[in-house]
């Protein structure tokens, strides 16, 4: 039986969906700068427009030229951003209204509303610090903090996926899945700084770089984190040996949670849990698929917006796999039909 408030949450947790690949295409075009002001548009809640908008674009704004196109592209993104917010104020307001009723979740709506303040500050910052690489990489990861929290209240208000039988699961599976989950959320931040330092192009090869194994790199000022903020950072600052190092930490990195989550769907599997383990290869296959399509093709925009599609995707898909071999409550969790296993009619068996 599902919660009160569950509809809404499902709204909300396809909208967050929507808002991220809304903010990886507005990157992507080159359009966070679209607006040069925040919340609005040239100090309106659209784009400019009329001969009267543009001259008041001009006036007020005389180095950032009025463009059309990239300016929707950073508008389309934020009026679904505020949708989103409305979204989840209403849901954290229903929440605490209905906080006394059993199994109802009240500071996981909290916590989504905070977060979402605190992205909506990263959305500012990211325009009135022109795209400051620190700033865009942690405002990509807020938005998948909120979609992931949101997906996860979504499955709380659903109430599927009771807790798995503890001889079915062992500790190792649970420490392997978080473990997992941790090492993609780093995958997504280093993706986030190769985008942000605009370095998805510093190799055009595969699989060496620069028809070399091992290129040459400059690490220190890559990940220099603490770098002075510039006066504008739209196309990148750093020098093409910096990118390199980037783009390679994230080439190993990918090799690293590839391997590390072939790892947990064999364990998966060996558990007895093979729609799970089948999900997680599906979508590690199609991630890692876009991702050397990215390198082959040179970054095309629909291949570059679906990767990133396939980042929040595989999150998601890791953050279910967690959720749903957490834990259980009580020393006697309930076992549903639909995963049981050849372990579980063991032990069946052996009560009998």
């Amino acid at each position: 039986m599902r919660k009160p408030g569950f509809n809404l949450a499902l709204a909300a947790c396809v909208l967050a969906f929507v808002v991220v690949l809304l903010g990886a295409y507005t990157r992507l075009t080159h359009a966070g700068l679209g607006c040069p002001d925040w919340p609005g548009c040239y100090g309106f809640i659209a784009v400019p427009q009329t001969d009267a908008q543009l001259a008041h674009a001009q006036e007020h704004f005389p180095h950032a030229p009025v463009e059309e196109e990239k300016g929707w592209n950073e508008m389309v993104h934020r009026y679904f951003a505020g949708t989103l917010g409305v979204l989840i104020l209403a849901q954290a307001i229903g929440a605490w209204r209905r906080r006394d009723e059993p199994d109802q979740p009240v500071k996981l709506p909290l916590l989504l509303l905070g977060v979402v303040v605190v992205q909506a500050a990263f959305g500012m910052w990211t325009v009135t610090l022109k795209l400051w690489p620190q700033v865009v990489t942690a405002h990509l990861l807020g938005g998948f903090t909120t979609l992931c929290l949101q997906a996860l209240l979504t499955l709380r208000l659903s109430q599927r996926w009771p807790v798995l039988s503890a001889l079915q699961l062992r500790r190792r599976l649970r420490t392997l899945a978080a473990v997992g989950l941790f090492a993609v959320v780093l995958q997504v931040a280093l993706g986030g700084w190769v985008s942000s330092n605009y370095a998805a192009v510093a190799c055009v090869d595969l699989p060496t770089c620069h028809g070399q194994w091992w290129p040459t790199m400059d690490f220190a000022n890559g990940f220099h984190l603490t770098q002075h903020i510039g006066p504008n950072y739209l196309g990148g600052q750093l020098d093409s040996d910096a990118r390199t190092a980037i783009h390679m930490s994230h080439r190993l990195g990918a090799l690293l949670v590839s391997t590390l989550l072939l790892l947990l769907s064999i364990s998966l599997w060996r558990a007895g849990l093979v729609r799970l383990a089948q999900a997680l290869l599906l979508a590690l296959a199609l991630q890692v698929s876009l991702g050397l399509s990215n390198v082959w093709f040179h970054l095309p925009l629909w291949v570059a917006v679906a990767h990133n599609a396939g980042g929040a995707w595989l999150t998601l898909t890791l953050m279910a796999i967690n959720y749903r071999i957490r834990s259980a409550p009580s020393a006697h969790p309930r076992v549903s039909h639909a995963t049981w296993s050849p372990l579980a009619q063991a032990q069946s068996n052996a009560q009998k």
